[in-house]
């Protein structure tokens, strides 16, 4: 039986047909992982922590730019610079005391996420690059998890629940392969780039947390095997049904690629002393703003520009956060393995601290 104060806490979701007290201990009893501290995994984050979810991972290891505060509502401008998932698990856990919440202050990589993920139910993913979307998908199907998947983009959303066991015959629902077998991430343009109404993160973001509600209190049709698109300028949505059983046999984990980086400071006196060119590879808007030189090729247009990066000389790419310039690293590696190219640590944001 739950205990008076928390009946009073979770009353109006107890008192739900279907509900009771069983399922909110369901919930108690829960482990939860929320990848990606950012524009979908506040508003799953803060409704998971609401509803009463017994553990509450969080794994994050960006820190908050004042670009991030109109979508990522646990911020304030006084957060600036300071890491995601730490911000984030302090305001949690005061928002609900009676759930732990752990930070998870790492970047997802194929060494470290199946350890990560074996620790878990059920998992949210909130991720805004597609090397750790689909590194969290594979260790979901090699351990058998279920995952959580959302997308957002200008006014367009997507949700799934990938991997779900089908109990009549041991089967298991599609996973993100299964929709979307590989996509080259170089030509969809990221949220600084194509931009992003901040109402879309939080309507797919109750989403993703709604669907973990259901699969762990055993509650409601889950959206396995189905795919929900929403467009936010007309509210219109639609269901697409893919299957109902998984097609893509995955045996093994694709190795995270280790990217040559160099920190800001490294940089400035390597540009001191000649040795570096700056290629940006920021969007128009974003470099009419603020840049700090170089040439300019938007990452969207790197694939054009290969050639550029066949020659000698060291060149550093640079973003807002590190993440574009990261992707465009291993763009140019792909092509030419030898290539003297960098990313960025941190991006811009890292190099501000060095004025």
């Amino acid at each position: 039986m739950l205990m008076s104060e928390d009946f009073a806490r979770y009353s109006c979701q107890i008192a739900l047909p279907g509900f009771s007290e069983s399922a909110q201990q369901l919930l108690q009893q829960a482990k939860v992982l929320v990848v990606g501290a950012g524009g979908l995994g506040c508003p799953s984050a803060q409704y998971l922590a609401a509803a009463g979810v017994g553990i509450l991972g969080i794994a994050d290891f960006d820190t908050i730019s004042t670009s991030n505060l109109h979508r990522q509502v646990l911020y304030t401008p006084e957060d600036a610079g300071l890491s995601k998932v730490l911000v984030a698990c302090e305001r949690l856990q005061k928002q609900n005391p009676d759930i732990k919440v752990i930070p998870h202050q790492l970047k997802i990589t194929s060494d470290n996420v199946m350890e990560l993920l074996q620790q878990y139910d059920i998992v949210v993913d909130g991720t805004d690059n597609f090397e750790t979307r689909y590194l969290l998908n594979d260790a979901a199907v090699l351990l058998e998890k279920p995952l959580v998947y959302g997308a957002i983009y200008q006014f367009e959303g997507q949700v799934a629940v990938w991997n779900v066991k089908n109990t009549d015959d041991n089967t298991y629902a599609p996973n993100y392969r299964d929709l979307f077998p590989d996509v080259d991430a170089t030509q969809i343009p990221n949220c600084a780039e194509g931009g992003v109404i901040p109402t879309l993160a939080g309507i797919i973001g109750c989403m993703q947390a709604n669907e973990v509600i259901k699969y762990i209190t055993k509650t409601g049709e889950l959206l396995a095997g189905k795919i929900l698109m929403l467009d936010a300028q007309t509210l219109q949505s639609r269901i697409i049904k893919i299957g109902s059983v998984s097609r893509v046999k995955i045996k093994q984990l694709m190795q995270t690629e280790e990217i040559p980086l160099i920190s800001a400071s490294e940089l400035k006196k390597g540009l001191e002393e000649n040795r570096f060119e700056l290629i940006d590879v920021r969007s128009d808007r974003e470099r009419e703003a603020y840049d700090i030189g170089g040439k300019h090729i938007p990452l969207i247009e790197l694939e054009d520009h290969l050639d550029y990066f066949a020659g000698n000389g060291e060149k550093v790419f640079y973003c807002a956060t590190g993440k574009r310039s990261a992707d465009a690293v291993k763009v140019v590696k792909h092509k030419y393995p030898d290539a003297g190219v960098y990313s960025l640590d941190g991006g811009l944001g890292e190099w501000e601290k060095t004025l």
